[in-house]
């Protein structure tokens, strides 16, 4: 088999449209459906076998929350903004895949896994994170299924662990690098940055009854308004599949390769990005041309948002802020 590294292929509703209905979307699907389904009634510290593979997994994520903690943040208290000391992280993630993944990924498909990795923790010219990397740590662990390297006898731990450790350093470079979030709808949004945690918790709490939510976040307490616990984790994964994998600015950096194959699209290069990350099939476009062929523009395009999960974290360490 020949390994690719993984390109992004979606510019235009068009594309989205095509790839909706590709073998790629329901692979995808599928696995968030299955990882959804496997940890029904579960709790975080249920007991759970975890694989000789599934614990590399874990020690390669604990060894990146060890070097959040080597490498700190560069003073910038003139911004609330992305800490640069972020792209001294990512490029040593970049960097190490090779040697992290050296006893868990075939050494000729290394390059077409790491993408997706190193592509999960943010992004490194906008220093920001969304639901879209947060996709690419998913298309990551369904890589590794591809490769033989996990398999669904894994998924608990999958998510039991690994998700959940996943987050941890997530949060950690969340806190620490002033993430911007990769588009961001405020109160009215499940969170500044992740889905998928709302997701699979919604899987575990079937056997709860709803509560009030009210205070921390209007839209979990539309959601909570439901009687059961299954009807919030059914319409999670709807909204999942709107509010996610059916919206052209996250979908557009969606990469594909040989693992996680898509011929439909156009194949797109890095430099056709622009300064916000965003794919435009002509660079030469005007200012006053539409985004993508007609579709929305972004959400993460204007003035940017700081990081209220840093913010919140600093509350008894007052700081000055740049339009006081």
């Amino acid at each position: 088999m020949e390994y690719i590294i993984p390109s992004k292929r979606i510019v235009s509703k068009e594309d989205l449209d095509e790839f909706l209905v590709s073998d790629a979307y329901k692979e995808y699907v599928v696995y968030i459906e299955r990882l959804n389904d496997s940890v029904k009634n579960m709790k975080i510290d249920s007991d759970v076998e975890v694989s000789k593979n599934v614990q590399k997994i874990l020690d390669i994520l604990d060894t990146l929350l060890r070097w959040v903690n080597e490498i700190p943040p560069v003073e910038n208290s003139k911004s609330r903004f992305g800490n640069p000391a972020f792209r001294t992280f990512y490029e040593k993630v970049k960097e190490s895949v090779p040697e992290l993944f050296k006893d868990l990924v075939p050494e000729e498909a290394v390059k077409e896994v790491g993408k997706y990795f190193y592509e999960s923790f943010g992004n490194d010219k906008r220093i920001d994170y969304g639901t879209g990397h947060e996709a690419n740590f998913m298309a990551w662990l369904l890589c590794l299924e591809k490769l033989k390297v996990i398999n669904e006898k894994d998924d608990k731990a999958i998510i039991l662990r690994g998700d959940f450790r996943y987050i941890k350093l997530m949060r950690q470079l969340q806190f620490d690098y002033w993430l911007e979030p990769a588009g961001s709808h405020g109160v009215w949004g499940l969170d500044d940055y992740h889905f998928l945690p709302f997701l699979f918790g919604a899987a575990q709490l079937l056997i709860k009854t709803t509560a009030s939510l009210r205070w921390h976040s209007p839209m979990l307490d539309d959601i909570s308004a439901c009687k059961t616990w299954i009807k919030v984790n059914e319409g999670m994964v709807k909204m999942y599949k709107a509010e996610v994998l059916a919206k052209l600015p996250i979908m557009q950096h969606f990469m594909f390769g040989s693992l996680i194959h898509f011929e439909g699209g156009h194949d797109q290069t890095e430099d056709m990005e622009d300064d916000c990350g965003h794919i435009h099939e002509n660079k030469k476009q005007t200012e006053d041309s539409v985004f993508a062929l007609g579709q929305e523009y972004p959400d993460c395009c204007g003035i940017p948002v700081p990081s209220a999960i840093a913010a919140a974290a600093l509350k008894s360490k007052p700081r000055p802020l740049p339009f006081d």
